[in-house]
């Protein structure tokens, strides 16, 4: 079983392309796309977990054809009901939700958090909504949301590596800092 992330499809939300400058011609192209890129990288017995902003109305049409056991974390626009959600294949459903991973402690919520449980001892904060903005780096949070994700779900070693070369990035800056 591989684990995934992911963030802010806003399946079925046609105005997300254009408030996002989506790279697709139509919300039906944009729904079969992501559709795809997640059924190639998820497999049936792989988890996923979503961090908010998954449908935009109605979750069962589109979430009975994505792969995985679907963990949700709500997001502002999951408005329906928890019934529903599983209805739409989603196993299980939270609001904020902390896992572990390889002794990895990891916050997954769909806000991004400047503080979160065991931060200061390297736990990772995951998260969406913010979509392509940025927001004060901290080489512990990532945005798993599929604006800056090229529209795919990431496994936990993608998210590892990309957590791996932020500490760097910071560290450089550290050092840098030292010798000015």
């Amino acid at each position: 079983m591989n684990i995934f992330f992911t963030a802010d499809t806003h399946f079925g939300h046609t105005k997300i392309l254009s408030y996002e400058n989506r790279p697709f011609k139509d919300l039906e192209d944009m729904n079969e796309s992501m559709i795809e890129n997640w059924n190639k990288k998820v497999g049936k017995k792989d988890r996923i977990y979503i961090l908010g902003d998954f449908v935009f109305s109605n979750p069962i049409p589109i979430g009975t054809r994505l792969n995985g056991y679907k963990i949700l974390i709500r997001g502002n626009h999951d408005r329906y009901s928890v019934t529903k959600a599983k209805r739409a294949g989603i196993k299980e459903v939270y609001d904020l939700k902390t896992i572990k991973i390889d002794n990895q402690n990891i916050v997954l919520c769909h806000y991004p958090m400047y503080s979160w449980e065991k931060s200061c001892h390297g736990s990772w904060n995951l998260h969406g909504h913010i979509h392509s903005n940025t927001i004060e780096f901290n080489p512990l949070r990532y945005n798993v949301g599929v604006d800056i994700n090229n529209f795919t779900p990431l496994s936990y070693e993608e998210v590892e590596n990309i957590i791996i070369d932020q500490i760097i990035i910071e560290n450089r800056g550290f050092i840098n800092d030292l010798f000015m």
